[in-house]
């Protein structure tokens, strides 16, 4: 597994990379033709990765219920974020890879309730959340290579 983990650091510097290169109000603007912004596909990655890893696996996330609702599918920007706000999904983006890297080291994950992502893949157990959840950060990562073109 440390491949999947070493993917998702990758990932993960990517978007921080974003985050650093980027003054609020870019990570703010909702280009046109798109529905959210640079901030929200990368606050989304940290929501969905502790609702397919952790919440599936019937564990406690690692971040605030009102965060995962926030970011969660589906949801849209309900307006600009703080810089404050940018100063903690930088701080989740590294805290929330290294949690789930040692929590998967000290076999915490014993549980799964089985899952079928909107893009047909049945999640059985941690080991496919974690390796599709590579694939959901790279997929918005390519979202938020579009997005920084337009602002």
């Amino acid at each position: 597994m440390n491949s999947v983990f070493d993917v998702q650091k990758t990932i993960r510097e990517i978007l921080l990379k974003i985050l650093d290169s980027h003054s609020l109000e870019q990570l703010n603007k909702i280009p046109e033709g798109f529905s959210n912004n640079l901030i929200w596909n990368i606050a989304h990655c940290v929501s969905a990765q502790q609702s397919l890893v952790y919440k599936l696996s019937g564990l406690p996330s690692k971040v605030s219920e009102d965060f995962i609702a926030k970011y969660r599918k589906g949801s849209k920007p309900e307006g600009n974020v703080s810089q404050a706000e940018v100063d903690e999904i930088r701080r989740l983006l590294s805290d929330t890879l290294h949690q789930a890297e040692k929590d998967y080291s000290d076999k915490i994950f014993t549980n799964y309730t089985e899952y079928t992502t909107s893009m047909g893949f049945t999640l059985r157990n941690v080991e496919d959340a974690l390796s599709f959840n590579n694939y959901h950060e790279g997929t918005h990562t390519g979202i938020v290579m579009s997005i920084r073109k337009f602002v």
